[in-house]
């Protein structure tokens, strides 16, 4: 009897121990029973969690009790807010936000010093946090398909951004704050409503790829010709009539690219005036030679 009786203590206590705050009924889905930690993948460098596609309009609260975590796809489902509480998973490396209904961003996102990707492409953002800034190990950052048409100054400290993808945004002139981004390598600005480049793009050293298509970009600056780390130069579908002299300089475009994956230079889709477009025709070296004839005799 007496030890029959313990079991049940014993059983009792268990299911009391087990019991916790109660969850909501869909983060209890979400779950299926288990300890938040088990949707946890331990990998070789990283500590990963997966919400992708499972229909959430708001982030588990669950998520914020999860510190360890280094790298957290959220993308795909239907949140329109991110809480304050993301500064608290200050360990993320890696962060997916990517295909929701995200109006904004919380200041907080400025405490996750650790971050060096971070995606939040296709949602409804039409402005950045200044905090953003903060993240300084930031080395990817994707804000395409949104409604942004500016860019906080302080970006300027972003020094280790690498890849910054702006397309499909309402920019009418590229952010100043870009120029100083001296360790970029690919910029992609394509389906904005750019009207021209400034010469300061010279600054970006380090470019390799620069896509600005579809755009209403008339001119290309002489300045463009120095940044000669070029390997894809993307200016299809603007409205350039004339090519800089100096184009020849950009030695490192290998040829006259159709496909958009190919490396070159991408000038299809635009009123170039006569001879260019039989030139274009030739090639890249002749093109290139064409280029240079011509600031010979002027």
């Amino acid at each position: 009897m007496g030890t029959e009786h313990s079991k049940n203590e014993g059983r009792r206590s268990m299911v009391f121990l087990r019991k916790g705050p109660k969850l909501p009924e869909w983060e209890d889905a979400l779950l299926s029973g288990k300890e938040p930690k088990s949707l946890l993948k331990r990998g070789l460098r990283y500590v990963s969690l997966s919400l992708i596609m499972k229909g959430m309009t708001s982030a588990p609260d669950f998520l914020w009790g999860l510190p360890e975590v280094q790298k957290l796809n959220l993308s795909r489902n239907q949140l329109v807010v991110i809480p304050p509480s993301l500064g608290k998973l200050d360990r993320l490396v890696v962060l997916n936000l990517g295909g929701n209904c995200l109006k904004c961003l919380p200041k907080e996102i400025g405490l996750l010093r650790n971050l060096k990707v971070l995606f939040v492409n296709m949602n409804c953002l039409t402005e950045v946090p200044a905090e953003l800034s903060l993240c300084r190990k930031l080395e990817v950052l994707s804000l395409s398909h949104n409604c942004i048409s500016q860019l906080p100054l302080s970006f300027t400290d972003l020094t280790s951004l690498r890849k910054l993808n702006l397309s499909n945004n309402r920019f009418v002139q590229i952010p100043l704050c870009i120029f100083a981004l001296r360790s970029l390598d690919f910029l992609h600005l394509g389906s904005n409503r750019l009207e021209n480049i400034a010469e300061s793009v010279q600054y970006l050293v380090n470019l390799q790829i620069f896509i600005v298509e579809n755009n209403n970009i008339r001119t290309l600056p002489r300045s463009l010709c120095f940044v000669t780390a070029l390997e894809l130069l993307n200016v299809d579908y603007n409205a350039i009539q004339t090519l800089p002299d100096d184009l020849y300089l950009l030695h490192r475009l290998p040829r006259i690219a159709w496909n958009p994956m190919d490396k070159g230079l991408h000038i299809a889709h635009n009123p170039l005036s006569r001879p260019l477009p039989e030139v274009v025709e030739g090639g890249l070296g002749v093109l290139f030679n064409y280029l240079r004839e011509k600031k010979e005799h002027n």
